[in-house]
């Protein structure tokens, strides 16, 4: 079965690469394509793709603006930036906004491809080049005094915190030796004890929040 890609970026050569590049692999197809943040809502809404991939800087609406509308307008969807930008803060507030990942232009195809599908299998994948600086983002804003971790146990804190690296359930088993169903579990009381929607603004969260230095 294959699966849906809407392309968003102001550059026509890029999308007829990424076009190129997602159809020979036989996984995908190609869903429709825009070339700024106000188009590529208008397109999810009508086409309701699997995986929404945009561009940060673009006309009229940028990438970061657009993703809660995106979300909103197409739920079930992963949406993914693919930009040539480094800049910490723009990838704080797309992750921050609810992107399912963070990829640069710079990358091959293959780790292009291999980032795709494990996006589409419900991991958060961010590319190690801005790791660092998000880090440095979150210990700058993080508040010491308060312990937003507090509700959760020992068990779930170390839960969240491999899955703020973009762990799989299948992952998180195999990390701590439980079955899939017990990850799921723990997942569930992590995101009702800290009151989150689902596992994107649970990274988020432990992001926003330092656990990522905590370690």
């Amino acid at each position: 079965m294959t699966s849906s890609i809407l392309l968003v970026d102001d550059h026509d050569i890029v999308r007829q690469g990424m076009a190129a590049l997602l159809s020979t692999s036989g996984d995908f197809t190609i869903a429709g394509e825009a070339a700024d943040g106000k188009a590529a809502i208008a397109a999810a809404r009508d086409t309701q793709p699997d995986l929404i991939m945009l561009d940060l800087l673009m006309p009229r609406m940028d990438g970061v603006s657009a993703i809660r509308s995106l979300r909103t307008v197409c739920p079930a969807a992963q949406v993914v930036i693919l930009t040539s930008s480094e800049d910490d803060e723009l990838a704080f507030a797309a992750i921050e906004a609810g992107a399912h990942g963070f990829l640069l232009k710079s990358m091959s195809g293959t780790e292009l491809l291999l980032a795709i599908r494990r996006i589409l299998c419900d991991e958060v994948v961010i590319h190690p080049a801005i790791t660092q600086r998000i880090l440095k983002t979150v210990r700058a804003i993080r508040q010491p005094e308060h312990n937003p971790f507090a509700p959760l146990s020992e068990r779930e804190l170390d839960i969240l915190r491999v899955l703020a690296e973009g762990a799989s359930n299948a992952r998180l088993a195999e990390t701590f030796s439980i079955s899939i169903k017990t990850v799921k579990s723990h997942v569930s009381s992590i995101l009702a004890k800290l009151h989150l929607a689902d596992r994107t603004e649970a990274v988020a969260f432990a992001w926003r929040h330092g656990l990522m230095g905590d370690g």
